[in-house]
């Protein structure tokens, strides 16, 4: 049965095309899927010693862990991409459908387009992940786990238990009511090496002032030792507050290179940013706008692998090899690229040309006999 002009006016694209990109799309979400729900899996590890030990809930854990996954989408989607492409139009390869289309003419470029389509998506995704999303997610991430490392003595104080709160710093706390009233409470404090201080006090509370926690404490007294003269130095208070960050260099948030903005990582703040590291911060803000570029690569490389060459009815596994180990060495190249770049910012262009290169060799290799028309005279079915 013919189908109406108004039916096939509703679908941009032709039904082959359409075919071979729903495979593609479905075969990449459950690869992604899995891949990026292993590597979480793997990184989440680190922080079960935060629940089991320290008793936080679930819902803490899963909120901190799911924070990293656009990190781990924008890494990953490049991979899977290309492993997509590669092995999808194999499989059809392997089952004649690629050879079914070419004897209905279908050029190079007819044939390469869903995979196309499906890497221009993939470019797109991965360009709103590298330069939005993942910095935001990184950053909020890195906040709260700061939030939390600062806030953990809120949670770890119990009754009748000397809770070791940081390496210089043991407090004990009698009782708490259902207010949060803490009753009887000592603090050892060493944190100056100077002067062992042991601070008694009726009761207290934790409060957390610019997510920091400290306890405020009420009618005690706090006893210090002079370590040159062994003076016994003691002071009554009515009211006094300790702060419980372990040290005074974990009062301040230090931003990480990944977090940035990308206009922080070009023009950053001196105060935050020694001269010596600019370069470093600066080549991640390149690589951010070259890494997305790779996506295209990589599925250039994938198609070349497939639909340049004969077929073979018993497979042909060389080529899908060769595509993967030259994937491998397109990676490593690029980390090599970056390590070098960050000590001398001339070499900034070989991003460009490592993200870019691969694609136009591949798009040359692929489409040049399309392009200069020595493909026009191949038989087409009546």
């Amino acid at each position: 049965m013919a189908s109406s002009p108004g039916a096939a006016k509703r679908h941009l694209l032709p039904l082959l095309d359409r075919y071979v990109l729903r495979q593609l799309v479905i075969a990449l979400l459950a690869l992604t899927g899995g891949a990026v729900a292993l590597i979480w899996l793997t990184q989440s590890l680190h922080f079960v010693s935060m629940i089991v030990q320290h008793g936080l809930s679930l819902r803490v854990f899963l909120q901190l862990t799911s924070l990293m996954l656009p990190s781990f989408v924008a890494v990953i989607l490049p991979i899977t991409t290309f492993l997509v492409i590669l092995f999808t139009y194999q499989r059809m390869s392997g089952d004649r459908e690629m050879t079914v289309m070419r004897a209905a003419g279908r050029s190079p470029l007819e044939l390469a387009r869903p995979g196309l389509i499906c890497a221009g998506a993939c470019v797109g995704l991965c360009y709103v992940l590298t330069l939005w999303l993942a910095p935001v997610s990184y950053h909020a991430f890195h906040r709260y786990e700061f939030q939390i490392r600062n806030q953990m003595a809120a949670f770890l104080l119990q009754d009748g238990v000397f809770t070791k709160v940081s390496g210089d710093m043991t407090v004990y706390v009698r009782s708490r009511d259902s207010n949060g009233l803490l009753h009887g409470v000592l603090v050892e404090d060493d944190r100056d090496p100077d002067a062992h201080t042991t601070v008694l006090a009726e009761r207290g509370t934790i409060v957390t002032v610019n997510d920091k926690p400290r306890v405020v404490l009420y009618n005690g007294s706090r006893e210090e030792i002079d370590r040159h003269t062994g003076r016994l130095n003691v002071l009554t208070f009515g009211r006094n507050t300790i702060d419980l960050t372990s040290s005074r260099q974990n009062n301040h948030e230090e931003r990480d290179a990944s977090e940035m903005p990308l206009h922080d990582l070009f023009h950053p703040d001196p105060n935050e940013v020694s001269e010596r590291d600019r370069g470093k911060f600066a080549v991640e803000g390149w690589h951010r706008l070259t890494a997305p570029l790779t996506v295209l690569s990589f599925a250039m490389i994938g198609l070349v692998a497939v639909l340049r060459g004969t077929f073979s009815r018993h497979g042909n596994i060389t080529r899908p090899l060769i595509a993967i180990l030259t994937v491998v060495g397109l990676l490593a190249r690029t980390l090599m690229l970056q390590n070098f770049a960050g000590r001398n910012l001339a070499l900034v262009p070989l991003l460009w040309v490592a993200a870019l290169l691969p694609s136009i060799i591949c798009a040359a290799l692929l489409f040049a006999e399309q392009w200069t028309g020595t493909t026009r005279q191949t038989g087409r079915p009546s």
